[in-house]
């Protein structure tokens, strides 16, 4: 695989503290909370030697989505009503819906595809994946990907 274009979707609790506190690092230094690395990487408690290692290789995901067409799965209880509290969700955030494919239910759990349009005036699509996980009956919600 080719390191330099090789990109992953990983949750936020799966990865280690050092890269959660680069991400703090350079939005402390985005927002102008900080003047200085040094004085960003103190107030998180990294390495400034850790903050360059991985400065440039992490970002929160919803940065890179902008004008990206995201496709979505999730399992879900067959429950009157449970779909159109997932779309939304995704109207909510401003997102536009694309593409929605429902399969039938076996067994009580359908399987949804949904892919949607990041806008500019989309709000933040890992809070979106994060809403949609917490309605009641909704399984589990994946990144499948990302165009």
């Amino acid at each position: 695989m080719d390191k330099t274009t090789a990109y992953f979707v990983v949750r936020k609790r799966a990865l280690p503290e050092v890269l959660l506190k680069v991400v703090e690092v350079n939005r402390l230094l985005e927002t102008n909370k900080v003047l200085s690395v040094q004085e960003a990487v103190e107030r998180v408690g990294i390495s400034r030697s850790s903050y360059y290692k991985y400065k440039d290789d992490i970002f929160p995901f919803h940065d890179s989505a902008r004008g990206k067409t995201i496709t979505f799965a999730c399992s879900m209880d067959d429950k009157p009503g449970l779909l159109s509290d997932v779309l939304k969700v995704v109207a909510d955030f401003g997102a536009n819906i694309l593409t929605i494919h429902q399969t039938i239910p076996i067994n009580g759990i359908a399987s949804l595809s949904l892919s949607v349009q990041i806008l500019d005036t989309t709000g933040d699509v890992s809070e979106m994946v994060a809403e949609i996980e917490k309605r009641s009956g909704v399984h589990n919600v994946k990144v499948l990907g990302r165009e």
